[in-house]
């Protein structure tokens, strides 16, 4: 009986799946596919009795031999963990063109997996009784007292119910320089900034977690990184992994991000973002997030309580039905997944069984072509031991964007026949107001349709042109050309009307 995918169940909202990728700066047609789009068939849970390894290790293999090549990655990193026992796997290079093997302890950036993460520290505080989670805002962060925000609760900051945006947890800012204050410094802006609504509606915002950040640096009395180090990371012995500091770290994978059905490296001298770090920013190795998965379904009390564990994997309430405290609940499935520019993981769990898998990907996926979904949520359901059956062709996104490609090259055809044929555009003018108005109507509707491509569409995905650019250079490139050259023909039809003197004639093209 085929049943949806364990990433998804049919329940989920589209929105919440859709908001998922595209607050981490991509709108749905720039990033992956929602997990809803794809499907398993269930099956009995394997015991290590059973001799689960080799069998994961094996559907694994055969999962990344079938969907590596059409995702265009250059390489992938894996883990399987259940109750205790961990398998590990990876294929292909760190870096397109090099020789150099992605492994299971290689470095990947988690996106928004490190939202758990941030989750966890704030636990923790709660724990020390340093906050509780229905502490207000402004109780600790002075900044905010009196303020909208400053009356937001810590745990509808955790379970995106504060009234940030989408919108506004994308916000292109300036603060990203590698500072140490950085994130004192964004967060202390945000206090003169209202949420978008009041607080009860659930709405995913990167913003939500930068304000928890900062109250971890303010509560743990030390700096984000620091606390998720001596706190976090060291406890569970992540050997392999670290918090975004601004420094470039040579260990790293490289990201690679889409460009015309094939990824192009990104430098490798990029150095790591800070102000990111408690919303996107953790690095880590497959390895480690198995680790991490590990103790979160442990039962046990150790790095947080055994409590404390279960309130993050459960529905936070009426107001949030399908997000706890830093994951997506989805009935007896836990997942969350992570974009950043050129990196795109997953990490997904089954608590009952204390069966999880992580997946990290070199690459951002492409439009329509070598996109990564399939191979992210194929090693998934091998690993939990489920047949993938995956979404189908993505014929919509793939005619979006040949139609992409196709548009500002028919517009620069049209501006070479506006130039043969302007005597014919200059007749127009003789011609009264039909003339005039097939001349002015062309820049009016290119103009419009400029706004729609760089303004309107990725606003209402919460995504500024700016980070489409830099998640998916290529899209990017094609709405800003087809803005631009739309415009200029228009633009030139006009212009060549207007110069130089009609010809006689009565009629005109």
């Amino acid at each position: 009986m085929r049943v949806p995918h364990v990433l998804a169940h049919a329940r989920v909202p589209a929105g919440l799946l859709a908001a998922l990728l595209i607050s981490l700066g991509v709108a749905p047609l720039v990033g992956p596919a929602a997990p809803g789009a794809a499907h398993a068939a269930g099956g009995p849970a394997l015991s290590a009795e059973d001799g689960w390894q080799d069998e994961v290790e094996r559907a694994v293999a055969d999962a990344v031999s079938a969907e590596l090549p059409g995702s265009g990655a250059p390489g992938v990193a894996w883990a399987v963990v259940e109750g205790d026992e961990v398998v590990t796997g990876a294929s292909g290079v760190i870096r397109a063109g090099g020789s150099d093997p992605v492994t299971a302890d290689s470095p990947f950036v988690l996106g928004s997996i490190s939202k758990s993460i941030t989750a966890v520290a704030v636990l923790q505080l709660q724990e020390a009784g340093r906050l509780d989670l229905d502490d207000e805002l402004g109780e600790h962060l002075p900044a905010f007292r009196g303020t909208t925000a400053g009356s937001v609760t810590l745990r509808e900051l955790l379970s995106h119910t504060s009234g940030w945006s989408t919108a506004q947890g994308n916000a292109s800012h300036a603060y990203a320089e590698g500072e140490e204050d950085e994130l004192a410094r964004r967060v202390a802006a945000l206090a003169d900034v209202d949420p978008a609504h009041a607080p009860g509606k659930w709405e995913y915002s990167n913003t939500n977690y930068q304000l928890l950040g900062r109250v971890v640096e303010v509560a743990g009395a030390e700096s984000f990184e620091d606390y998720v180090t001596e706190h976090v990371l060291d406890p569970l012995e992540m050997s392999d992994s670290f918090v975004s500091d601004g420094r470039v770290h040579p260990e790293m994978v490289t990201g690679h991000r889409p460009w015309f059905w094939t990824k192009r490296p990104m430098p490798s001298d990029r150095p790591t973002q800070r102000l990111t770090a408690p919303q996107g920013g953790v690095v880590a190795s497959a390895r480690d997030v198995a680790r991490y998965l590990q103790v979160l379904m442990n039962g046990r009390d150790d790095v947080l309580s055994a409590e404390d564990k279960a309130l993050m994997m459960r529905s936070a309430g009426p107001a949030s039905p399908y997000y706890g405290l830093g994951w997506v609940v989805d009935r007896d499935t836990v997942w969350h997944t992570g974009t950043s520019p050129g990196v795109e993981t997953q990490a997904t769990m089954v608590p009952a069984r204390r069966r999880g898998v992580v997946v990290l990907v070199n690459a951002g996926s492409g439009t329509g072509f070598a996109e990564t979904t399939r191979l992210r949520e194929a090693v998934t359901a091998a690993g939990l031991g489920r047949e993938y059956v995956g979404p189908g062709r993505r014929w919509g996104q793939q005619v979006l964007f040949v139609s992409l490609v196709l548009l500002p090259l028919g517009y620069l055809v049209s501006m070479a026949w506006a130039w043969r044929h302007r005597e014919q555009l200059r007749r127009k003018r003789r011609q009264g107001f039909s003339g005039r108005f097939s001349l002015w109507f062309p820049l009016l509707t290119t103009g419009v349709a400029a706004w729609v491509m760089l303004v309107l569409v990725p606003g209402l995905y919460g995504s500024p042109i700016r980070n489409i650019l830099l998640f998916s250079p290529d899209l990017g490139l094609l709405l800003v050309s087809g803005a631009a050259t739309g415009v200029a023909w228009a633009a030139l039809r006009l212009l060549l009307a207007q110069v130089g003197r009609p010809a006689p004639a009565t009629a005109g093209p």
